[in-house]
């Protein structure tokens, strides 16, 4: 079994050549979630993947195994639901509103802007239905947004994984609060624990 223990963030930093050329693993959100798990890649080699705690594999990040292989995740196809408004009796308001209440159910959730998807529930289903949306059983890739308690929780990692919009917005205020730390696929000895705010803390809020 080839041990993998090493994740880049939709590949940064190795060329497209390259990564073309990287063998490839297929993997449903169930088993990406996940920081330890086993799986096959397309050249037919057995994968033992370990992962720092709290890691979620993405679809087109890039694994690296153990003698420096480069290994391509992609999103596997699996069974969703897909949510959108209906056009003669709502609005795409709806969709707000759908993603307010499976929100307050801690469903996990891809947000689009014309629809809503989610892993297969009969019950969940028949709630947005009286809500007058439309609900179509499919199979597609999966890719849930991060809660605010996992991308606190999961602390080196970015939880901005699939807004890298790569431009400077043009507010003409300051911020006064320290950017995120940046999500790290491979932890790093030695580095600084960050502050937590709570009981006892002496900052100014």
């Amino acid at each position: 079994m080839l041990t993998v223990n090493k994740l880049i963030i939709h590949g940064r930093g190795f060329s497209r050549v390259l990564l073309d050329r990287a063998a490839t693993v297929s993997l449903d959100w169930d088993v990406r979630q996940k920081s330890r798990f086993d799986a096959t890649d397309s050249q037919g080699r057995a994968l033992g993947v370990f992962l720092p705690r709290g890691t979620v594999v993405r679809g087109g990040d890039v694994l690296v195994a153990e003698d420096g292989s480069l290994i391509a995740v992609q999103a596997a196809p699996q069974p969703v639901l897909v949510v959108t408004h209906c056009a003669q009796h709502g609005s795409s308001f709806d969709l707000t509103r759908a993603a307010y209440h499976l929100g307050n159910r801690h469903v996990p959730l891809e947000l689009k802007p014309d629809h809503l998807k989610l892993e297969p529930d009969h019950v969940l289903a028949d709630l947005l239905r009286q809500m007058h949306l439309t609900v179509t059983a499919t199979e597609a890739p999966f890719e849930p947004e991060n809660g605010a308690y996992a991308a606190t929780a999961a602390g080196a990692h970015d939880h901005g994984h699939h807004d890298d919009h790569g431009h400077a917005h043009g507010h003409d205020h300051a911020h006064d609060h320290a950017p995120a730390p940046a999500r790290a696929a491979i932890p790093i000895q030695g580095a600084p624990v960050p502050h937590v705010h709570g009981p006892g803390c002496k900052h100014d809020h």
